[in-house]
């Protein structure tokens, strides 16, 4: 077994990527304190072929140096805006068909493995505060409340590795094959 060098994994350019097929998921940062979380919902966004990255309340935007530390150029390739207020944004996806999913420990939530998103729906991800989590309003507005299970002593998981299980397990239920045949 051997390394495959950058220059043959065959990587989109930016405009390439801009142009390619997404995946039917957009994600919600609400109000994200950390912006090495912020850069690194970037990066992942950009690895799954995200469709849009929305930035609510409080969570930096771009340009910014420690987002772009862990974006590593990501800020460039991925669609993204920033909305002040997240239950106007939640609203309007709403009204776009988008299924609202709170990545969040809530009362009556859904295990992530028994989530299975309903084929051709658009789902929009909201991932929370570090501290306080996905605010009470956005929970009160989204479809689904989705828990990651875990095993240890610890409750939470950071909210970038969160984004990746999450995004790995969507992708995986309705995605790779599509994307990877586009």
């Amino acid at each position: 077994m051997q390394k495959i060098a950058n220059e043959d994994l065959g990587r989109l350019g930016v405009d390439e990527f801009k142009s390619s097929a997404k995946c039917n998921a957009v994600l919600i940062l609400d109000s994200v304190r950390s912006l090495n979380n912020v850069g690194s919902a970037f990066r992942t966004s950009d690895a799954f072929a995200v469709e849009h990255l929305y930035l609510a309340g409080i969570t930096g935007t771009p340009p910014h140096r420690e987002i772009e530390k862990s974006a590593l150029g990501a800020t460039e390739s991925v669609v993204w805006s920033h909305h002040p207020d997240i239950v106007d944004l939640l609203k309007n996806l709403k009204s776009q068909g988008y299924l609202l999913v709170a990545v969040e420990q809530v009362e009556g939530g859904q295990s992530l493995e028994l989530f299975q998103p309903p084929a051709h729906s658009k789902v929009a991800f909201v991932f929370g505060n570090e501290v306080f989590g996905v605010s009470d309003e956005a929970i009160a507005l989204c479809d689904i409340g989705l828990e990651v299970p875990q095993f240890g002593t610890k409750h939470s998981l950071n909210i970038s590795v969160c984004i990746g299980v999450v995004l790995w397990d969507f992708m995986s239920k309705v995605g790779i094959a599509q994307l990877k045949g586009a």
